[in-house]
């Protein structure tokens, strides 16, 4: 047990770093108050995670330490609930409510495409 936690914990750090590093880099090119490096981070996340858990399930990653690792771990990691909820919240609390009702659907409807496209990627492999 200790030693899937250490490879999850590994795998997290791993995807905590890639989600500050993307998110610093989207923030130097795109200044404005949509939460877009979230957004990105996301929907990136949702794009892996799809295409981990099929490969996993066709036998592709063999074995379940690094399905873990990928999954529960970097991709745990890299996505971000927590500041998705309080981005929006900032956004509506500020008046942007547009900017608000677009980062939830954009993040809702982008994030499940992005599954579905990961899973189907597996397929041509």
């Amino acid at each position: 047990m200790s030693r899937l936690l250490a490879i999850i914990a590994v795998g997290g750090a791993l995807g905590s770093v890639g989600r500050y590093l993307l998110q610093l880099l989207v923030a130097r090119h795109f200044v404005h108050p949509f939460p877009l490096g979230t957004l990105l981070v996301n929907v990136l996340g949702c794009l892996l995670i799809g295409f981990f858990y099929a490969a996993a399930e066709r036998g592709t990653i063999g074995s379940p330490e690094l399905r873990l690792l990928l999954t529960t771990g970097f991709c745990g990691g890299f996505t971000t609930f927590s500041t998705f909820s309080y981005e929006t919240i900032a956004l509506l609390t500020d008046g942007e409510y547009a900017y608000g009702a677009l980062y939830v659907a954009g993040s809702v409807l982008l994030g499940l495409g992005a599954t579905f496209a990961g899973v189907v990627a597996v397929r041509f492999l």
